[in-house]
């Protein structure tokens, strides 16, 4: 390397680096996250970086976060140096060290793309690919580390074709071969990486089916997928190996490959003979391990025993977009809801950054197995999927399975059988009927249902009064079992509930009475989940007087900064909607305190603002309250309701007012528009799911405009990748009229207020939006998006030297009369403005315009005067 540090300024860096990640000394960190930051501004300063981030966590971060938020400015020379040093600490023994290098990698091929580091991926595949013991198992595993990365992060790059080649088809045989690694690590890896293609239906995975099932795999160009059967025994016995091995990661991205198998339905549907191997298999391994075990503990009964605050899950305000008291629709998303517990949110991202807090350095061994994504729930999921397609093949394959081990002498088996029969429920519901006969005395002894309800009353009560009793088990767990499931009983059998209400809430008292914090919270859920589903019933006296002495006593008990008073203000909210005007006599405390919170919350706001000290309140307090608020006012008559306010201490519309004009409840771009650009990526749409991919693109952009009004200036630091996007969709062939037009609408509309932007593309976007615009009707959207479109124009007249005909004859024949707002008034003089431009520095301006066809030349003459 010709660069070399200078000795003092490295032993500076160095100290900097070390005290930036102490956390004993407050000062010192922070000193030294000062001095990082105005070394920042030195076009050294990666080098330096780069020289020490091979024995230097902290340093590595810092590469990693200066590629993603400062990539333009990084000098080339600098960028050199960084991607020679990434495949040495690849290798490197700190495992640490080794999942850093491939964030930095995976990060430069997100913001440089594989042709601004073409020699990358051909030494990874080097080292995937090396027998010969050449290089350390320590390289093997960083190099295939780094492989998944880039894989997960940028894999529509990968099957994009570059020089007639798909890189995937060249890195998928690799990847294939690394499955039979002796490296644990490796193979699981690689698993992650396949996983990756195989829910894609693409052509690249569909090129490389062959090698999958053929050993796991060797590369075949024949795409006949009739010869995909003969090799499914192998594929079978081959996840069927892994998913039984003792490596826990690797068996659980096993039993996951089933799922992404899943979306290709040829391959799918022809696993219904080996059902016989596979469901047996999953079935196994839903038991729970010795190990899963030890960490559930809370065997033995502990009713009575305080918990602790770190062990209930932090409650947050949940903004209800309908709410119907007479309990005929309803949507959640309370976990509570999920019985089964095997459910994985798969779809929601990650927010640590890669590499802060990587998988070899998870909590993950400590983690509650009820909580983290194990093999267990990963089968029961693969057995619900398969439930679900091959429906009775399934139940014959586990009706042995549930016979036996329901009433089996251990209780990790009984607890499996049901959790297999809660998997199968809805799939296998028309065949599990007739067998109900026979297991339902085992489920009721067990008191651990997951199915769906059934529908004869022989079966729905006594399933109903064991959940229940189980209710005021004398072990929490149990206690918490039993709530979840009856809260999931009144989700589904809603208004068949109403026979029973009397007891339910009979209950309900007497868990008030018993539970302690953490299980309190489940109970609003059945509380509030009742009120909704039975709706004006609860107002009958003999059930809101029972009921409500035990809300409101709970109520009164905690602080008005209690963080229980989330769930308990929004179960408040259903149960006011539900009685009506029945609520009256418990509404002024209520209501009062409620306003008392909200002004409570502003003040602190304010002082927080005010003073850099002082920590800013919770905002779900403001909107936990206001919901209550609303509900109540929406529950009285207008007299009572009018009486309330007109009784608050505070000023009850200015406090509204405030609450309305807290620029903290807008939509937070920084999280909407990354993802927004996501769906704005036509690389994401597939030939293969092109109209629905398509729909997916159309609401982005309709959205992207709408935004672009709300927010203008606030989007300009997005612009480009906006712009980007909406060329590419105006410019493809392939795209539906509507979605350009679309397209050219959002993209006028974001030159509203970054026109200085825009303004200097305009050349590479002109033609597009011009052509796009022509057949949209003369709707507000068009007039806003040409006003944004022309005030760009004004920014840069000389870009439109191939576009102006173009553009002058889209003036004459914009027909705007129906409109009656006043953008209709603003885009006549934006236009005539423009034209004016256009008059000065034209030297014959009327023999151009004298080039338009005579109606049109016409037209600009008698509507702008030119």
């Amino acid at each position: 390397m010709a660069w070399q540090p200078s000795p003092e300024a490295l032993r500076e860096l160095a100290l900097y680096l070390k005290n930036s990640l102490s956390g004993f000394d407050k000062n010192a960190q922070k000193h030294a996250e000062e001095m990082l930051q105005k070394a920042r501004a030195s076009p050294d300063c990666n080098n330096y970086l780069a020289f020490i981030f091979s024995t230097r966590a902290a340093a590595a971060i810092l590469i990693k976060n200066n590629v993603r938020s400062e990539w333009k400015s990084i000098p080339e020379t600098s960028m050199q140096l960084i991607k020679l040093s990434v495949p040495i600490c690849l290798q490197d023994r700190n495992s640490q060290m080794r999942n850093f290098s491939g964030n930095i990698a995976t990060e430069i091929i997100k913001k440089g793309g594989l042709a601004g580091w073409p020699e990358f991926l051909p030494q990874l595949l080097e080292v995937i690919s090396d027998n010969s013991g050449r290089y350390p198992n320590e390289a093997h595993e960083g190099a295939m580390s780094a492989m998944a990365k880039v894989c997960e992060d940028n894999s529509r790059m990968l099957l994009r074709e570059v020089n007639g080649q798909r890189p995937i088809n060249v890195i998928l045989p690799h990847l294939i071969a690394a499955t039979k690694s002796s490296l644990p690590r490796v193979r699981y890896l690689a698993l992650t990486a396949i996983n990756v293609f195989t829910p894609r239906d693409s052509q690249a995975m569909l090129n490389s089916i062959d090698d999958l099932l053929q050993h796991l795999f060797v590369l075949s160009s024949d795409e006949d997928t009739d010869k995909l059967q003969p090799h499914l025994a192998g594929l079978v016995d081959y996840l069927i190996s892994q998913q039984k091995g003792d490596d826990e990661d690797l068996a659980c991205e096993a039993a996951e490959f089933w799922l992404a198998v899943g979306e290709h339905d040829d391959l799918w549907r022809a696993l219904q003979p080996y059902l016989g191997k596979i469901i047996p298999v999953l079935l196994e391994c839903m038991v729970y391990s010795a190990e899963e075990i030890d960490l559930l503990g809370g065997q033995q009964d502990d009713d009575e025993q305080e918990d602790k605050e770190e062990d209930i899950r932090p409650a947050f305000a949940k903004k209800n977009l309908t709410r119907a008291a007479n309990g005929e629709t309803s949507t959640t998303n309370d976990p509570a809801h999920s019985i089964s517990g095997y459910e994985q949110g798969a779809s929601g991202e990650d927010s640590l950054e890669e590499g802060e807090l990587d998988d070899d350095y998870e909590d993950g061994g400590d983690a509650n197995p009820d909580e983290r994504w194990t093999v267990r729930k990963c089968s029961a999921a693969a057995l619900d999927v398969f439930a679900r397609d091959f429906k009775g093949a399934v139940f014959e394959a586990i009706f042995p399975y549930l016979s036996q081990n329901l009433k089996h002498h251990e209780w990790p088996y009984r607890e499996a059988a049901v959790l297999a029969l809660g998997a199968v429920a809805e799939g296998c519901m028309d065949v599990v009927v007739p067998h109900l006969p026979e297991l339902f005395p085992y489920l009721i002894s067990l008191l651990e249902d997951q199915e769906p309800l059934a529908q004869k009353e022989q079966y729905f009560v006594p399933l109903m009064d064991g959940i229940l009793r189980k209710m005021l088990d004398k072990n929490k767990k149990v206690q918490e079992s039993g709530a979840s499931a009856f809260a999931n009983i009144e989700e589904k059998a809603g208004r068949h509930l109403e026979p029973y209400c009397g007891p339910i809430i009979q209950q309900f008292v007497r868990c008030f009475a018993k539970y302690k914090d953490r299980n309190m919270y489940i109970l609003y859920d059945c509380v509030q989940t009742l009120a909704e589903r039975i709706g004006p019933l609860l107002a009958d006296p003999s059930l809101a007087n029972q009921l409500m002495p035990a809300l409101i006593q709970r109520y009164n008990n905690i602080s008005d900064q209690g963080r229980e008073m989330f769930p308990l203000l929004e179960c408040l909210s259903y149960v006011a909607l539900a009685l009506g005007q029945a609520f009256t006599p418990y509404a002024p405390p209520i209501f009062l305190r409620c306003v008392n919170i909200i002004q409570m919350t502003l003040d602190q706001n304010h002082a927080a603002k005010s003073n850099t000290y002082v920590d800013a309140p919770d905002k779900d307090f403001l909107v936990t309250s206001l919901d209550l608020l609303s509900a109540i006012i929406q529950a009285l008559e207008d007299r009572k309701s009018a009486d309330l306010i007109n009784n608050s201490p505070h000023h009850f519309f200015e406090l509204l007012s405030f609450c309305m004009n807290d620029p903290t409840d807008e939509p937070h771009l920084a999280t909407m528009l990354p993802i927004l650009l996501k769906q704005l990526d036509m690389d994401s749409v597939l030939d293969e799911e092109m109209d629905s991919g398509f729909g997916v693109v159309n609401n982005a952009c309709w959205s992207a405009g709408e935004i672009s009004m709300q927010h203008g200036k606030g989007m300009a630091q997005w612009v480009p990748e906006l712009l980007q996007r909406f060329v590419d969709i105006m410019s493809d062939p392939r795209v539906p009229k509507g979605l350009a037009e679309n397209a050219g609408i959002a993209l006028g509309r974001l030159g509203l207020q970054n026109s200085e932007l825009l303004a200097p593309a305009l050349s590479t976007f002109a033609d597009d939006f011009l052509n796009t615009m022509v057949d949209v009707d003369p709707t507000e959207e068009k007039a806003t998006a040409f006003k944004g479109f022309s005030i760009v124009v004004g920014q840069n007249p000389k870009a439109m030297e191939n576009s102006l005909m173009l553009y002058f004859t889209s003036v004459a024949r914009y027909q705007d009369m129906n409109l009656k707002s006043p953008i209709k008034q603003e885009l006549h003089e934006i236009f005539k403005g423009v034209l004016n431009i256009y008059k000065q520095i034209i030297p014959q301006f009327g023999q151009f315009v004298a080039q338009m066809e005579p109606q049109d030349g016409q037209t600009l003459r008698n509507h702008y005067g030119v």
